[in-house]
């Protein structure tokens, strides 16, 4: 199988390592990632400046690696448009230093580059660590060769891609896998307001994370149980269940809109 294999934590960070290594031992995989940390740039793409591609020697057994100087997505859609010379079977992105579950995911640089490649229609799969510290990226690695030693005889509806998330423990502690649902994640937003050196006011986003929501089969309590979370998401954010319903608003563009001075 063809794999390309991206992040948001850049280039150098030890769980891209760990996964395109490993899934090297068995695929033929090709590592575009960003040259540096991308977290939570969400689907953003460069388009105000030029994207540029070195060529890197990092990874044991990869077919070869690019940093680029730009977001996750660009990654994805500068390997597949101009880089590689055949289109992958396939786009792994991660593993992210830390979880991406609930509502993270839209913000999520990890995911995105997955979806980047879903939207190209390349199957996509994301995965990430359930911790910020550097461990156990092997537990999610191994996870990932041994579901894609078994992935080739199976087809992903459209317009859908697989979120993994991988508990942080040595293998023999994760209990399995289950499949689950995004779950709910808050943060307590909080600006500090500073002031540089020419006397000028910024912000400086210093919030922190809530407890997650522990919802019955959510991926949140999955991974705290030590399970690895498979969580099928898309990028058609169309609510179906509510079409009819705004149907049912009359909405008349003649109709006059009041406007209050």
């Amino acid at each position: 199988m063809r794999i390309l294999v991206s992040n948001d934590d850049g280039i150098f960070a030890p769980g891209i390592k760990a996964l395109a290594e490993t899934l090297a031992t068995g695929h033929e995989v090709y590592v575009i990632a960003p040259d540096r940390e991308r977290s939570a740039n969400g689907h953003a793409l460069t388009l105000h400046k030029p994207l540029r591609a070195e060529e890197m020697h990092l990874f044991n057994g990869v077919k070869s690696a690019w940093q680029v100087n730009g977001t996750p997505s660009d990654c994805v859609k500068l390997g597949v448009g101009a880089i590689l010379d055949e289109i992958p079977d396939i786009v792994v992105s991660g593993i992210n230093r830390g979880q991406n579950m609930g509502t993270d995911i839209i913000y999520s640089g990890t995911v995105s580059a997955a979806m980047e490649g879903n939207i190209l229609g390349i199957p996509a799969i994301a995965v990430s660590l359930g911790s910020f510290a550097d461990i156990h990226y092997q537990t999610g690695a191994d996870f990932i060769l041994k579901f894609l030693n078994n992935f080739a005889t199976k087809k992903l509806p459209p317009k859908t891609l697989l979120n993994v998330n991988v508990p942080a423990v040595p293998q023999d502690k994760v209990k399995g896998v289950k499949i689950t649902k995004l779950g709910v994640h808050k943060y307590t937003d909080i600006f500090e307001k500073r002031t540089d050196l020419r006397g000028k006011t910024y912000y400086w986003l210093a919030g922190e994370s809530l407890e997650y929501e522990d919802e019955e089969n959510t991926d949140i309590v999955a991974v705290k149980q030590n399970y690895i979370s498979v969580t099928p998401i898309h990028y058609d954010l169309t609510n179906y269940d509510f079409i009819n319903d705004l149907g049912k608003w009359n909405i008349d563009i003649t109709t006059k809109i009041e406007v209050n001075k």
